[in-house]
């Protein structure tokens, strides 16, 4: 048995960007996810990167922005988790895609999709590396009342139109 080393990777986020960190399994996941991204919306900007676990094991990359490409390999290889993707979105948000990601027939589960700090909790033993789990934004310092509904019911409404 090898001995295992636990490290917290902080992902970087752009201003005005969401990230997702997923696992997959296979080599044409930067392709498959490309085609779900693409088709969601003719304003959406966004990279991936995919860290291949075995035959090469390169880090595989696609997207239509340079500059969010370069976030998510720049990601992905701090991560350095075998089968593990990081997407960086601009002009969209995750709502509006990971049903979309989520459908990639090789996607085997979404870690987190946010916009808040996150850090990704790795696990590295003698084979490799792999996320054993996430730290998104900050933990809860109370409990809702009238006006935080209030709050977030406005916001959903009024403010990103997601109800009405």
């Amino acid at each position: 048995m090898s001995d295992l080393k636990l490290s917290c990777e902080t992902v970087e986020i752009p201003d005005e960007c969401n990230v997702i960190v997923g696992q997959s399994h296979f080599v044409k996941t930067v392709e498959d996810i490309f085609e779900a991204l693409v088709t969601s919306s003719p304003s959406l900007k966004f990279g991936i990167a995919f860290c291949e676990a075995s035959i090469e094991k390169l880090v595989r990359r696609d997207g239509n922005d340079a500059e969010l490409i370069e976030c998510a390999v720049r990601n992905a290889l701090k991560i350095g988790a075998g089968h593990s993707f990081v997407v960086v979105i601009k002009n969209g948000y995750p709502i509006n895609v990971l049903g979309r990601i989520k459908a990639v027939q090789e996607v085997c589960g979404i870690f987190a999709a946010t916009a808040n700090p996150l850090q990704i909790i790795v696990a590295e033993s003698g084979q490799g590396r792999g996320v054993v789990g996430v730290i998104d934004g900050g933990s809860p310092v109370g409990v809702e009342d009238e006006a935080g509904e209030q709050w977030r019911k406005n916001l959903l409404r009024n403010v990103i139109g997601y109800k009405r």
